[in-house]
């Protein structure tokens, strides 16, 4: 006959009395404390298995003052998180490191300024351990938020503070190089002999953007403005910068975009004007984000920055910061790009 569970939820002094040992002993194993015998690490697992116990959430938080969970804080409106394949690569990346820490992701979503008040509210409520942030502008009141009251962050992107600590104190983020990918993006146009080389910028309020304009005149150092628009990291925003620049540079022979979105955007245009891509202009993008790359007609020639890799970094050092036996602030990150050659360029 089979052995009858107790009735109710298992309850850890269940727990102990099963394996044998004191309820003490058996909170230890659960809340991975350190100290107990292997032997006996066993018996408490294998008591759990046989009770089907579950930790009480709520108890354990007060013991531990953790709450196993992590806001993933995006500085965008809904309908661009959704419509740009950059974001849900890199929150899968962070979902999968959470989730082999057994940390809950809890995602907030800045759709006006108003948001940010409901946002300090909630990390200031005690609901979230830490935070990670990513596609802040250079006037997002976010850093200032979490550095008054305590949270623990770590930044997708290098903050526009970052060239010395000031008044927010050590930052930890992760980044891509982003100057040195448009350098090789440039240098590669160059290289296949084109001469009037244009950039479809994004919004100059994310060093994201800047750095990769940076890299752009590292190389074309006698770039004139007429060869530069600014757009806004999408589709629409590229057609309208290829627009603006076709009609100042009806000769020009190349394009670097600075994400693939709005070099899907420029090909559009490009199309509409009656310019081939290669052949009249070459087009390379930013990111290699496979599902807007690789179904371009012609598919992109783009740079590859590992994207879903930055969210797992992100998710690494942040859970590093919140491990007392570690300590200290982890430092920051830059990830090497890679251009991928395809059919535009």
């Amino acid at each position: 006959m089979a052995e009858q569970l107790p009735a109710g939820r298992p309850t850890l002094e269940a727990v102990a009395a099963r394996a044998g040992v004191s309820r003490a002993t058996a909170s230890r194993v659960v809340n991975g404390g350190e100290g107990v015998r292997p032997r006996l690490v066993d018996k408490v697992q294998a008591a759990i298995r046989e009770l089907g116990y579950v930790p009480n959430h709520a108890a354990r938080t007060l013991v531990t003052r953790r709450t196993g969970a992590v806001a993933v804080i995006i500085a965008e409106p809904e309908i661009r998180i959704f419509s740009d394949p950059f974001f849900s690569r890199q929150i899968r990346g962070i979902s999968k490191e959470l989730t082999a820490n057994d940390t809950q992701l809890v995602l907030l979503l800045v759709e006006d300024r108003g948001d940010y008040d409901r946002i300090e509210r909630y990390l200031a409520g005690g609901h979230v351990d830490g935070a990670l942030a990513f596609s802040l502008h250079t006037d997002d009141p976010l850093p200032a938020i979490t550095r008054r009251i305590g949270m623990p962050t770590v930044y997708g992107g290098r903050p526009g503070w970052t060239g010395g600590a000031g008044e927010h104190g050590p930052v930890s983020y992760v980044d891509a190089d982003n100057r040195g990918g448009a350098r090789e993006a440039v240098r590669y146009l160059v290289a296949q002999g084109r001469r009037q080389i244009a950039h479809i910028a994004g919004p100059m309020d994310q060093t994201s953007a800047t750095d990769r304009l940076d890299g752009y005149r590292d190389v074309l150092i006698d770039a004139g403005p007429a060869l530069i628009a600014e757009g806004d990291f999408t589709a629409a925003g590229g057609a309208r910068a290829m627009t603006e620049l076709l009609d100042r540079r009806p000769g020009l022979d190349a394009v670097f975009a600075a994400n693939d979105l709005m070099a899907t955007g420029a090909l559009g245009v490009l199309r509409e004007r009656g310019r081939s891509v290669p052949g009249d202009v070459a087009l390379v993008g930013f990111d290699d984000a496979e599902l807007v790359a690789e179904t371009a007609d012609p598919p992109l020639t783009t740079v590859r920055q590992d994207i879903e890799g930055m969210g797992r970094l992100m998710a690494r050092l942040l859970l590093r910061t919140l491990d007392k036996e570690q300590g200290g602030v982890p430092g920051s990150v830059i990830t090497p790009t890679s251009l991928v050659l395809r059919g535009s360029a």
